[in-house]
């Protein structure tokens, strides 16, 4: 059984496309095909079937994906064992506001027990900051919104969209869905900040000419989640920072009609320029694929 075709399944199911697999894999899609194919042919069943224009995993295939996950660890930690103490190393990372506070503190520590050896060294900035370190090769990795350069390569990491929460016991609580309307008589915890374009959530009220009942403004997250939280009003906020408050049931998700464009993700960016994906990648991928769990559907489309 090769290992490459086992990296090749794993990635194909993470980005749920072949094309994207085969992307990152510096591939082309037929030879990614290949590849499960011949998986296929050596475990003798079927890992995907077609669905529409797509593929899904099969039974078979979501009971070998575990195992598939434990090989490739295996054989990482096989050879960073093999090569420990042939060189230092270390790597610079880097990441915007947001995915400093709620996504590096969890993904750190699983970093670490991966590369024991290698010195971490962490960068805290905004977008435009970290694409300039980026590009000047001051920073090896950056997480953080879409950026789009000819010498920058992205993968799409996590998702950030933005939320209308409240606090259990609200009224918005039986609601299946809400209108414009009912959430502009509402009481309005209103958190604005550079790194996305909270106009387009103004924007929301405007075309409906109604005018949101602002009740605080805040710059600061932790800021307005407070207020949320302590029953003073209902807000719009990105998904990492009430992620936890969600699954431990401290906020609710109201979702709104017409809301479902307000879509925002954390990428993995690199530079191009090399042939193999730089190192700590395919761990950057696993930690958000573990930090995404709760959320994630069981197997995604394929396409």
């Amino acid at each position: 059984m090769n290992i490459d075709h086992i990296e090749a399944f794993i990635y194909v199911v993470h980005f749920s496309s072949i094309h994207k697999a085969a992307d990152i894999l510096f591939l082309s899609q037929p030879t990614v095909t290949a590849r499960i194919k011949t998986l296929e042919r050596e475990l003798e069943v079927d890992l995907f079937e077609r669905q529409g224009r797509g593929l899904i995993l099969t039974d078979k295939g979501k009971e070998f994906l575990p195992f598939a996950e434990h090989l490739i660890r295996t054989f990482q930690q096989a050879k960073k064992q093999l090569n420990k103490g042939s060189t230092y190393e270390e790597i610079t990372i880097g990441a915007n506001i947001i995915t400093s506070q709620y996504f590096i503190p969890f993904a750190l520590p699983l970093w670490k027990k991966a590369y024991p050896d290698l010195r971490f060294k962490f960068i805290s900035a905004s977008n435009d900051t970290l694409t300039e370190k980026l590009l000047q090769k001051q920073v090896d990795l950056v997480l953080m919104k879409e950026v789009e350069h000819n010498r920058l390569e992205k993968h799409e990491l996590l998702d950030n969209s933005v939320r209308l929460v409240a606090y259990p016991g609200h009224s918005f609580e039986s609601e299946k869905i809400v209108t414009v309307q009912q959430v502009a008589l509402e009481p309005l915890i209103f958190f604005e900040c550079g790194a996305f374009d909270w106009n387009r959530v103004r924007k929301i009220f405007e075309v409906s000419q109604l005018e949101p009942n602002i009740v605080f403004q805040a710059d600061h997250l932790e800021a307005a989640k407070s207020l949320i939280l302590s029953g003073d009003g209902i807000g719009f906020l990105p998904y990492l920072c009430v992620k936890k408050e969600l699954e431990q049931g401290q906020l609710i998700e109201v979702e709104v009609a017409n809301f479902s464009n307000m879509k925002q993700s954390i990428f993995l960016v690199h530079g191009n320029d090399k042939v193999t994906p730089p190192l700590l990648f395919e761990e950057i991928l696993h930690s958000a694929s573990i930090f995404e769990e709760k959320q994630k559907n069981p197997i995604p489309s394929i396409d």
